[in-house]
């Protein structure tokens, strides 16, 4: 492959990771730019866990045999069976040495190597291939993983030229990797209250919207369970904002524990004292159940005076739902029912009749001037 070419397929697999829109994107395309690239017909990306002791392969591309998924959930091979990602490599590097690409064929170590993996040779065979080059791929200074890109029997095998080609390859894919960690960790920030670690408003704003969109089209159950920690401000006044945070802390604990009960829904901090739980799915009495689970387990805090807890649901009589305004607001107003009159347990929009006290007043809110409590839509501000 002549320099221009070479150039060329370097800008595309940088260009190709850059527009990636989540890590498996990115790893679909560094697997799929290096395979172009070096002219093979398989590739594939594995990251090293150094906690597990194992290489795991994160995407397979191009000509796959059978067992190889584009995607694989448990495709993991112990390091000591590549003793050259974990060993030899690293005593290169440890003597100033590059962390350099190398070539295996199926008929055994490749010319001018004199270190060979008996695994990958066998694995080739396995696969009907011919050949491989691998080439280390290094971020922040250690081994994150590696690249790996095939031939099948019959093809040119890959030459030194290639091998240094395919450790040009490998920076550049450690360059993607590295962008796509600090972007992944900026949408984490984005999206996670800082104190509990929990989702915050953003992310359920965002996760809402699709779900309603979902209701709307397809008639899917959507539950949005809204609570408010009761006594913060008492053992803020008394105890401290320290104390406060711990409450908080220990609540967003419980609500997480009881939000798992019913799998996919999402445990939130709004901000404040107020936090929620949005199922998409379950029936609304499943909801239920793990709303009045969260009262009882609130109640039994060291600190604070257990939770106001309110709950919508689209499977109840709450009337059309079109927007996730309207739902927040039915929460929001079942909540706060529930502290105005200290009930234990979840309030339910919808469930009192045709006349249901919840649902008048999420959707008919008193003038501003005698509103002692403003009902937060998306854009609302609190006060």
């Amino acid at each position: 492959m002549g320099e221009d070419r070479r150039l060329r397929a370097v800008v595309e697999l940088a260009q190709g990771m850059a527009a990636a829109h989540s890590p498996r994107e990115s790893w679909r395309a560094a697997a799929s730019g290096a395979c172009r690239a070096l002219a093979g017909s398989f590739a594939a990306l594995s990251v090293w866990e150094r906690e597990l002791g194992r290489l795991r392969v994160l995407a397979n591309v191009g000509e796959r045999t059978e067992g190889e998924e584009e995607f694989p959930d448990g495709e993991a091979y112990p390091v000591h069976q590549f003793p050259e990602i974990a060993e030899f490599l690293h005593e290169r590097w440890a003597g100033g040495g590059e962390p350099n690409a190398w070539v295996e064929t199926a008929d055994g170590p490749a010319e001018g190597r004199a270190e060979y993996c008996h695994q990958r040779v066998a694995a080739l065979r396995r696969r009907g291939r011919g050949c491989c080059v691998v080439a280390p791929i290094v971020l922040h200074g250690r081994a994150w993983g590696e690249l790996y890109v095939a031939r099948p029997v019959g093809a040119p095998v890959f030459d030194r030229g290639d091998a240094d080609f395919a450790t040009v390859l490998a920076s550049v894919v450690a360059a993607g990797i590295a962008q796509t960690e600090r972007l992944e960790e900026a949408r984490r920030l984005a999206y996670t209250d800082a104190l509990t670690g929990l989702a915050n408003r953003r992310a359920v704003d965002v996760r809402l919207d699709e779900a309603i969109e979902l209701h709307r089209r397809d008639g899917v159950v959507v539950s949005l369970v809204v609570c408010d920690l009761n006594g913060l401000k008492r053992v803020n006044d008394t105890r401290g904002h320290a104390v406060g945070d711990r409450l908080l802390e220990r609540f967003g604990s419980v609500l997480s524990v009881c939000g798992a009960m019913v799998p996919g829904t999402l445990a939130a901090r709004l901000g404040g004292d107020e936090f929620c739980l949005l199922a998409i799915g379950p029936a609304a009495d499943e909801v239920v159940r793990i709303a009045d689970e969260l009262c009882r387990r609130a109640a039994e805090l060291e600190l604070g005076d257990g939770v106001a807890c309110g709950v919508a649901s689209t499977e109840d009589a709450i009337g059309p739902v079109r927007s996730a305004r309207r739902l927040f607001r039915l929460a929001d107003a079942a909540q706060y029912r529930a502290k105005a009159v200290r009930a234990t347990k979840p309030v339910v929009a919808g469930r009192e009749g045709p006349d249901d006290p919840v649902v008048r007043l999420a959707d008919t809110p008193p003038p501003e001037a005698a509103e002692r409590r403003r009902f937060r839509g998306r854009h609302e501000p609190r006060p």
